[in-house]
């Protein structure tokens, strides 16, 4: 009961804060709507069962007059008027398809206020970095907030509002199946309503035995998540890096990879079929006896003469729905398995998010006057613990040019993404003056999804970024014949060369005019004389802008106004 206990704060958790966001109002609409449709229903069905009686005793007393109006729009039977079939039925599906639907606009608009949540979650502090670094339990992110957050919200709706129609449902027909079933004599013993009680027994005994044959799926559909996203995600990576593959020649090791993750899929899915098998093998039993088991209880009342056979059909009715509506929890059991899953997989990346976020390791960005950049006291170490860099300090004037260069594996990089704000393995400091903006480009730029002219001005916003500016950007780096493909849409990191893609993130710089630029060997993929060209770019169009390079070529040192030298874990004079 703990567990069980714990496990539904986690669900509410998931859910109260879109019922207390700014899009409370419209959801409790529809929410309210959809289960007033809903609560229709069931009112229908009652309806249904007493139409049932009098349309079944009309056919028993072969009153044609009576079965006719009752099967077409309606008339008096047994001193009561019923309306006929043919209304119920269309007003039947009128509400079942608006309950559908508003059930599915309410889906959408929380799935979509949550995804957003979520997203500017992950992405706010940097979360996805240090969750990628030092978080390997809270695994595929994407698969969290595409797959999970979708079954969160249409689980919990169709759970939520089956429970709230099965507990209707219980105490609408409950009260007739006790008026019908009328006492049982059992030694002596007189059991009023004894049809309610069958029902109550038979039900709570299915749901107890439900359990102890399904739990094995809450595991099961947990791992089952899991793994298929590993597999999506090794086939996005193969997809992402065609060209690595194809020159190593490494689809025979891809297809080996790919067909590894696969195995598990399927080896956890056999598993989770023998699972459904035994589980569903009772609850397909349960479910046929149950559509026998009252009329067999019900039979000699009828044939003795107490009930007629509308009554014996309303009483068969009204069984059912009560023994449904008691038996809800074994019809949804592999439901409530995958329900509890997602809610579990999304909990945890929640925690995850709130860690990422909240945690004071790494080097501090502190925001502060002046015109530099100060670096003090910074120590960088690798997920193992080793010691990259100690006790580095670095301060870097407004307009002044400093390179940093050194043996790889010393450092140089890591102390960019310290600067940067994201390497959470140290401590120290890095003051960056208030209101100025810096750009880091590292030695593999970021081209986004989308046409080339968003990739050019990322991360501003293209439709901001006037048009000419862009042109002259690219004409500016050696890239003029991609002006007139602005709008493409491609995989511009899989069409452009390397070279290209690092003249392309000089056209971002010259873009965003900033006031500090980082440089991680950011011209490594270019010829020595393209590499001096743009650096002399720089000096030329962005000469107010402090520019501090890694990189290992000599040549460049004399586009910088001093050198530094990360050797032995120490920063010093080159």
């Amino acid at each position: 009961m703990r567990r069980l206990g714990s496990f539904l704060g986690d669900a509410w958790a998931l859910a109260r804060p879109y019922w207390s966001s700014e899009e409370r109002g419209r959801g409790l609409a529809l929410l309210g709507a959809v289960v007033a449709l809903n609560l229709s229903l069931v009112g229908m069905t009652v309806v249904l069962t007493y139409w049932q009686r009098a349309f079944y005793n009309a056919l028993e007393q072969k009153d044609a007059a009576t079965f006719w109006a009752l099967l077409l729009l309606g008339g008096e039977a047994e001193g009561t008027w019923f309306p006929g079939f043919c209304v119920i039925a269309a007003a039947y599906i009128l509400i079942a398809v608006y309950a559908l639907y508003l059930r599915q606009a309410l889906q959408i608009r929380w799935r979509r206020w949550l995804t957003e949540r979520y997203l500017a979650e992950w992405l706010s502090d940097r979360a996805y970095y240090r969750i990628a670094l030092t978080d390997p339990v809270t695994d595929n992110p994407d698969q969290r907030i595409a797959d999970d957050i979708r079954m969160f919200v249409d689980d919990t709706l169709a759970l939520g509002l089956g429970l709230l129609t099965s507990v209707v449902t219980l105490f609408s027909f409950i009260f007739v199946l006790w008026s019908l079933s009328g006492p049982l004599e059992v030694l002596g013993v007189s059991i009023p309503g004894y049809m309610v009680w069958v029902a109550i027994i038979y039900s709570v005994l299915g749901t107890w035995l439900a359990h102890l044959i399904g739990r094995p799926l809450i595991r099961l559909n947990f791992l089952q998540q899991r793994v298929e996203a590993d597999f999506r995600y090794a086939l996005v990576r193969v997809r992402d890096n065609v060209e690595g593959v194809a020159l190593y020649g490494g689809e025979a090791d891809e297809k080996r990879g790919l067909t590894q993750r696969f195995r598990a899929l399927m080896e956890n899915w056999w598993s989770i079929m023998i699972a459904t098998k035994r589980l569903t093998f009772f609850t397909a039993g349960f479910t046929q006896v149950a559509s026998i088991f009252p009329i067999v209880v019900a039979a000699p009342a009828y044939f003795s003469g107490r009930i007629p056979l509308g009554g014996l059909i309303q009483t068969s009715s009204a069984f059912g729905q009560v023994q449904g509506a008691l038996s809800w929890f074994v019809d949804n059991y592999a439901r409530l398995t995958e329900w509890r899953a997602t809610v579990e997989r999304l909990t945890g990346f929640q925690r995850a998010i709130v860690a990422a976020r909240t945690t004071d390791d790494g080097v501090r960005a502190i925001p502060g006057g002046g015109e530099a950049v100060v670096v003090e006291g910074v120590t960088l170490a690798v997920p193992g613990g080793r010691v990259l860099v100690e006790d580095a300090s670095l301060r870097i004037e407004k307009g002044e040019a400093v390179l940093i260069s050194g043996a790889s594996g010393s450092g140089k990089s890591t102390l960019f993404r310290a600067i940067a704000g994201i390497w959470p393995f140290g401590r120290g400091s890095v003051t960056i003056p208030e209101g100025a903006r810096a750009l880091f480009l590292p030695q593999r730029p970021y081209l986004p999804l989308g046409t080339l002219r968003r990739a050019v001005c990322y991360p501003l916003d293209a439709a901001e970024v006037p048009e000419t500016a862009i042109r002259d950007a690219l004409a500016a780096v050696s890239l003029p014949h991609f002006a007139e493909r602005l709008d493409e849409e491609d995989a511009w990191d899989r069409r452009l060369s390397g070279g290209e893609q690092q003249r392309l993130a000089f056209a971002r710089a010259l873009l965003v005019k900033p006031d500090f630029l980082f440089l991680d060997e950011a011209t490594a993929s270019l010829d020595p004389e393209g590499e001096e060209a743009l650096y002399r770019l720089l000096r030329q169009r962005l000469p107010g802008t402090a520019v501090l390079s890694i990189a290992h070529r000599p040549a460049v040192a004399r586009f910088h106004d001093r050198a530094l030298r990360v050797a032995e874990q120490r920063l010093a004079p080159a």
